[in-house]
């Protein structure tokens, strides 16, 4: 029985403001600057049976939601498996596999009894700053095999019925170049996990269990409902799209993904055979991942639709094994962010075939994920990881943003200020890039130029994108500017082979990176910009031509 519309958009919001309080505890506690600052990180409530997501925060990465489903999954069949499940038990994992993304991420899942019985499962993940591996950080440029990349948990039981297994905690500090960051996020995580489960309860006490149960009902059958109409308002057909990566980090050739996307009515396929094989280097993704992009791409295109389960029903998913988007252990996952990217943005160009009024031209694409380690005068060890920004695409409404991350999360880029506080490094410039954005109608938004000097002797490694193939336009606007990395004395002189990934790049005090990101696509012919607003982009030095 469903509630009355009241009682629903009540729960609704109780409900996301538990997961949102979720991410707030982790994002206030946790030591790493990727998710105290850039909040890498997600909170939500799961299905009892099946793992599908019931309800996640306004400020967690959608990215992490539509994987999650697929995690708690992973730790209902190993319930299934092993007959053991008890109120305060709370198993952690970072399989890339089998519902994960790659192994930085740890995940924390915990069963919510009421009476005894299963009611749902909380779940906690979040972006550990490093956990073994060849490069500090986890961002291997160069692994073969995922074993190059960190060491990998299967769901294993951190708490049994409220006790810690202290053994897990050594083996993960055993495994990490800086064990302190990890065991601050550890707890930051479970103490997340504590207050949701406290507040969930509460909720329930106030309303009912059968209340509730009916709102998560309710809820997805609206998404559904949503999901389908949205679907319907397509013209029937066949839609394809493809676009490509600069190439694997270990062979130098182009990696295509492609996409054929049909509509029929109100529900969609989602065909991605036509994509390249596993590749050697860290580019391939699992399943899990894939569908979890194409949630969030989805989701861009249709904002009106609730985030959760119900409105992935109406689309199937074709994701052979043979690609690199269904890949198998031991395959190398760690540069998925960057696979991702471009699958969203495939799902953006082949949804602009079917409905241009709905189109927007492709963001930057690369996180350019960036590592620089050494060791500080006292002689003890830091890792410093982050990503960075660039410009969106344009639009049918607007230019798109300047210096934004990117679409596949909420999250933010972190301060130079905190990055200088934790690390011993110094931002000489971080600045918009001047003609980085795709000329159009309305253009797409400016990458940005950073520069880092090294205040000790560092070791650096990139896994980026973008390097060759650039941030493509739609509806007649123009590709944005191409990815650009160099280091040296002035962060200028030495750029990598393979463009855009590079491993064992040794900087002395002093010396820099330069990092200069793409811009978007644009939106649009160019000759039908508004004159006012093409001024005005020169006068600010967007535009020097």
């Amino acid at each position: 029985m469903n509630p009355d519309p009241v009682t629903l958009a009540i729960l609704k919001s109780r409900l996301e403001q538990i997961a949102d309080e979720m991410d707030a505890t982790l994002y206030r506690s946790a030591f790493n600057p990727i998710i105290a600052e850039a909040r890498d990180a997600c909170h939500g409530l799961y299905h009892a049976r099946t793992g599908d997501t019931l309800v996640q925060g306004t400020k967690g990465l959608p990215i992490f939601v539509g994987a999650m489903a697929f995690a708690v999954k992973s730790v209902i069949d190993k319930v299934a498996r092993d007959g053991s499940l008890e109120a305060g038990d709370t198993f952690l994992f970072n399989d890339p596999y089998d519902g994960g993304t790659h192994l930085n991420d740890f995940r924390l899942v915990r069963p919510i009894f009421r009476r005894g019985d299963l009611f749902c499962w909380a779940a906690s993940v979040g972006h550990w700053l490093d956990i073994g591996g060849n490069v500090p950080g986890g961002y291997n440029p160069k692994a073969t095999e995922s074993f190059q990349e960190g060491v990998r948990f299967p769901p294993v039981k951190l708490f049994s019925a409220g006790r810690l297994n202290q053994d897990i905690v050594d083996l993960l500090a055993a495994n990490s170049r800086v064990p302190s960051s990890n065991w601050g996020d550890l707890n930051g995580q479970l103490n997340a996990l504590d207050l949701g489960e406290r507040r969930f309860n509460a909720l329930l006490e106030e309303y009912g269990d059968r209340t509730v149960a009916d709102a998560f009902d309710a809820l997805s059958g609206r998404a559904e409902a949503l999901m389908r109409a949205a679907i319907r308002a397509l013209p029937d057909g066949l839609y394809s799209f493809e676009d490509f990566l600069d190439n694997d980090g270990i062979i130098d050739e182009a990696i295509t993904i492609a996409l054929d996307l049909t509509v029929a009515g109100d529900a969609m396929s989602l065909d991605f055979s036509r994509s390249s094989p596993p590749c050697q280097g860290p580019l391939n993704i699992s399943y899990a991942t894939s569908v979890a992009a194409c949630y969030v791409a989805l989701k861009h295109i249709f904002p009106e639709v609730p985030a959760n389960a119900g409105c992935l029903r109406p689309i199937t998913f074709i994701i052979p094994d043979a690609t690199l988007l269904g890949a198998k252990a031991p395959r190398p996952v760690a540069g998925y962010t960057e696979t991702i990217l471009r699958l969203i943005g495939i799902v953006f160009g082949a949804i602009a075939k079917a409905d241009p009024a709905r189109a927007t031209a492709a963001p930057f694409g690369t996180i350019n994920a960036l590592s620089m380690s050494g060791h500080r005068a006292d002689g003890s060890r830091w890792v410093m990881f982050s990503f960075f920004g660039g410009g969106l695409g344009g639009n049918p409404a607007s230019d798109g943003l300047n210096h934004a991350n990117n679409p596949i999360s909420t999250a933010t880029i972190p301060p130079a200020e905190i990055l200088e506080a934790a690390y011993p490094v110094l931002f000489t410039q971080w600045a918009l890039r001047p003609d980085s954005a795709g000329a159009g109608r309305h253009r797409g938004g400016l990458g940005a130029i950073y520069e880092i000097e090294a205040q000790t002797d560092a070791q650096v490694a990139l896994l980026g994108e973008r390097g060759k193939y650039p941030p493509l336009g739609v509806a007649g606007g123009e590709p944005g500017a191409l990815n650009r990395f160099s280091w040296g004395g002035d962060g200028t002189g030495n750029t990598p082979p393979l463009v855009s990934k590079v491993t064992d790049v040794w900087l002395r005090a002093g010396e820099r990176v330069r990092l200069e990101t793409p811009g978007g696509g644009g939106w649009g012919d160019p000759r039908e910009r508004d004159p006012a607003r093409a001024d005005r982009d020169r006068r600010l030095g967007y535009v020097t031509a």
